[in-house]
C-alpha cells in the first residue's frame, strides 16, 4: 500500500540532517530548562516563597532590590497581605530576603527560558534551519510560553489580599498543567525532528492504550497540584490507610470549614488524598500492564525497547516517593526534598509517556498493526 502524505511529511522531518538536529537540540534544551523551572517552582511553593513579590513587572522586574530602602519597600508591600499577618508576622528582613530569592529566581529563570527560545529562533532562522512545516508549531510554542507567564501571575494574584494566606489551589493546578502542556508540546516537537522513522515501533493497539492512559496521568497531575496547594500531605501522614481509615467516612467537615457538592472532592484535603492515592494505584496497574504487553512489539533496534522498561521503573519510583512524601510530611525539610523529588519523577514519567506515544503512533494511513 502506498504511503500517505502524512507519512512522507514525517519521514522528511525525521531525516537526520544538520538543520533538524540543530532545531531538535534547541528544543531539548528548552525541555530541560522547563523541567528546572518547574522544580524551582516546587521549591518556591514548599518554602512558602510564592507571595513574596507582590508586583508583576515582566520587563523591569528582573533585578531584585539593590538598596536598603528598596528592600524595606518590598518588605512593606509583603506586610500588607494575609500571609504575613497570619503566618509570618515574626519575619525579619533576612527571613523575607530568603523567600524573596526563590520567587525572584523562579521569575528570572522564566525570563531566561524566553531569552533562550528567542535567541535560538533568530539563530536558526538566519542559518535557514527552520522550514515551513515548523512555523505553526513554533507559533504554538511561543503562545504557550507567554500564556504560562500570564497564568503564573494570575495564580500569585489570588493570594495577594488580606484574607487568603496561600494562592488558590485551583489556579495552582491550572498553572502547573499549563507548564506540563508546554513541556509535552516542546518534547513532541523535538521528537518529530530527532527520531528516525526506522527507530519507531508503530502499533495501533499499543498507541490507543497509551493515549487512553494519558488523560488519567493528567488528572493525577491535577490532584497532585491540589495536594500541594491545600498542604494536604500534612492532613494524613499515614499509609496505606488515611488516618486509620481505608475509605474516610465523611468529606463534609475539615477544621473549621464545611464542604458540600463538588468542593468535597476538590477542596477537602482528605478527599483529595483519597483521589490522588486511588488514581496512583490505577495508573501503576495500567502502566505496568501496558509495558508487559508492549515489550512483545518493541524491536531491539527501536527506541521503544528502552523506553518501555523505563516506564516501569519511573512509575514504581513515583509510587514509592509518593508514599514517603506522605509519611514524612510532618518534617518540613523532608517534605521539601521528597516533594521536589516526587515532582521531578512525575515530569520524567510524563516525558517518558509522551515518548512512548510518539514511538508507537501509527504512521500509515490504514493504521495497521506492525
Amino acid at each position: 500500500m502506498a504511503k500517505s502524505p502524512y507519512y512522507l511529511c514525517i519521514a522528511m522531518e525525521t531525516t537526520n540532517n544538520q538543520g533538524n538536529k540543530a532545531v531538535a537540540i534547541w528544543l531539548l534544551l528548552g525541555v530541560g530548562m522547563i523541567v528546572v523551572q518547574v522544580l524551582i517552582g516546587g521549591i518556591t511553593r514548599l518554602t512558602g516563597s510564592g507571595l513574596s513579590i507582590t508586583e508583576w513587572k515582566p520587563l523591569l522586574g528582573a533585578m531584585p532590590p539593590t538598596s536598603a530602602a528598596a528592600w524595606d519597600a518590598a518588605f512593606d508591600q509583603y506586610k500588607k497581605i494575609g500571609q504575613f499577618k497570619y503566618i509570618n508576622p515574626h519575619f525579619t528582613l533576612d527571613d523575607f530576603k530568603f523567600i524573596y530569592f526563590w520567587e525572584w529566581f523562579h521569575r528570572v529563570w522564566a525570563r531566561l527560558i524566553g531569552l533562550v527560545f528567542i535567541i535560538g529562533f533568530v539563530y536558526l532562522w538566519t542559518k535557514r534551519y527552520l522550514h515551513r512545516s515548523m512555523i505553526q508549531p513554533m507559533l504554538i510554542l511561543f503562545f504557550l510560553g507567554g500564556l504560562q507567564g500570564a497564568l503564573g501571575w494570575i495564580m500569585v494574584k489570588s493570594g495577594l489580599n488580606d484574607e487568603d494566606i496561600y494562592v488558590s489551589h485551583i489556579r495552582l493546578a491550572i498553572h502547573f498543567i499549563a507548564a506540563m502542556g508546554l513541556l509535552a508540546f516542546t518534547l513532541w516537537f523535538a521528537l518529530r525532528l530527532w527520531v528516525p522513522v526506522e527507530k519507531r515501533s508503530p502499533h495501533q493497539q499499543a498507541y490507543k492504550r497509551a493515549v487512553l492512559i494519558l488523560p488519567l496521568l493528567i488528572f493525577q497531575f491535577i490532584y497532585g497540584a491540589f495536594m500541594a496547594g491545600l498542604k494536604a500531605a500534612t492532613a494524613a501522614t499515614t499509609w496505606p490507610t488515611i488516618n486509620g481509615e481505608w475509605f474516610p467516612s465523611s468529606f463534609q467537615q475539615f477544621g473549621n470549614r464545611t464542604y458540600s457538592g463538588l468542593a468535597q472532592w476538590t477542596d477537602h484535603p482528605i478527599a483529595v488524598h483519597l483521589v490522588h492515592r486511588t488514581t496512583a494505584y490505577l495508573l501503576f496497574f495500567l502502566i505496568i500492564t501496558w509495558c508487559v504487553q508492549v515489550r512483545k512489539v518493541a524491536k531491539p533496534t527501536s527506541y521503544l525497547f528502552s523506553t518501555w522498561w523505563w516506564s516501569m521503573i519511573l512509575v514504581s519510583l513515583q509510587v514509592v516517593l509518593g508514599i514517603l512524601t506522605v509519611l514524612f510530611a510532618a518534617n518540613a525539610n523532608a517534605l521539601l526534598w521528597l516533594g521536589v523529588a516526587h515532582q521531578f519523577v512525575a515530569m520524567l514519567l510524563l516525558m517518558n509517556w509522551i515518548g512512548n506515544i510518539f514511538l508507537v503512533k501509527p504512521m500509515y494511513s490504514d493504521s495497521r498493526n506492525r
